[in-house]
């Protein structure tokens, strides 16, 4: 076939697609209709993600799984927001990776509400100006949010979901040439995880590292210095039209952040494979931390991860225990010890386990 036959091969395929897709969202309108006269919940990640398992089976092997999510999150997104439209509140500033994380669920046509800090995203959710948000949790490099898990324990919320997010620096600037850069913009977490590619491309007593609050605000002071580069995410440079000098400059590829998805009054039903997450704040006792985890094994419940955190009341060195469960809070051996232990445990939400 001639290129010219090929794109009109191609072409026709695309027409049939958006036939397909109207299709599609006219059913959808008609799910939204039934869930809105039902009272039911619009956002459900474990039919979604059923669904990208199933496509997953069907295809080739042309289109990975990846390339399957990316496709159909966005007609996920779509679909929601004809069903019922939804503001997304996120830690901010437009361009961050929890920006990515909110878009890679919520699409790139949901209402969003970018907030300065943690507290600000569980505040906007509690008071219902957004119905869902995201923040982040852990990186498996730097450790545990803390923030994130003390309003956790201080606010009325549930976990609705979970998003590993693959992170990927990027080092753009302005200047044609490495040797006229003086100063490089990010925040201090960016630079420890971007210490070899920094030593490696800069005589380090050459150049200032500027602490900033976000990759974004760093793009921002790279775009007014002719001196300066920023180490940020690929979305915030393309936003603000900052050239990419350099692609993956993070030193490890496997550095990934877990975000969590939060909401009002929200319960995900039961999928094949669940993770429920509780806070524990137990008795003031010797062992009573060793009953607690003793009762979860004896019911076969597999603990994925454990933290503490002070409980930041009273004068005594008292301590929450964030921990992470395999399974679905509905399961009979996880309520079993949920009721034994009714007045230390605070469930967070059961929800699609990703990671």
């Amino acid at each position: 076939m001639t290129l010219e036959e090929l794109r009109k091969s191609i072409d026709q395929i695309d027409n049939e697609l958006l036939l397909l897709l109207n299709k599609r969202m006219e059913v959808v309108k008609k799910v939204g209709e039934l869930k809105r006269n039902e009272n039911t919940v619009i956002y459900r990640p474990e039919r979604e993600k059923a669904i990208i398992d199933r496509l997953n089976r069907l295809s080739n092997g042309t289109l990975r799984r990846s390339a399957i999510e990316a496709i159909f999150m966005e007609v996920f997104a779509i679909s929601r927001n004809l069903e019922y439209p939804e503001r997304i509140a996120y830690l901010g500033p437009e361009g961050s990776f929890t920006h990515q994380a909110a878009e890679s669920r919520y699409g790139a046509m949901s209402e969003y509400l970018p907030l300065s800090t943690i507290e600000a995203v569980f505040e906007a959710v509690q008071s219902e100006r957004a119905r869902f948000g995201v923040v982040p949790l852990e990186n498996n490099q730097e450790g545990i949010v803390t923030e994130t898990i003390d309003y956790l324990g201080s606010y009325d919320l549930n976990i609705v979901a979970e998003i590993p997010i693959s992170i990927s620096f990027v080092f753009a600037s302005i200047c044609e040439n490495l040797q006229d850069i003086r100063r490089v913009y990010s925040k201090d977490i960016a630079f420890r995880q971007c210490k070899r590619f920094l030593d490696n491309t800069f005589n380090r007593s050459s150049i200032e590292l500027v602490p900033v609050s976000s990759t974004s605000h760093a793009v921002e002071k790279a775009l007014q210095d002719d001196q300066g580069a920023a180490i940020c995410s690929q979305i915030a440079a393309r936003m603000q039209q900052l050239p990419v000098l350099f692609q993956h400059v993070e030193d490890s590829p496997d550095n990934f952040t877990r975000f969590l998805i939060i909401s009002k009054d929200f319960i995900n039903q039961r999928s094949t494979n669940d993770k429920t997450t509780i806070l524990a704040k137990t008795p003031d006792k010797p062992g009573s931390l060793v009953m607690l985890l003793q009762d979860f094994y004896d019911a076969e419940i597999n603990l994925t991860k454990i933290e503490s955190r002070p409980a930041k009341s009273g004068k005594n060195f008292k301590y929450w225990f964030y921990i992470d469960l395999e399974g679905h809070y509905e399961d009979e051996n996880i309520q079993k010890v949920m009721r034994k232990h009714a007045k230390e445990i605070k469930w967070l939400g059961s929800y699609v386990k990703l990671c």
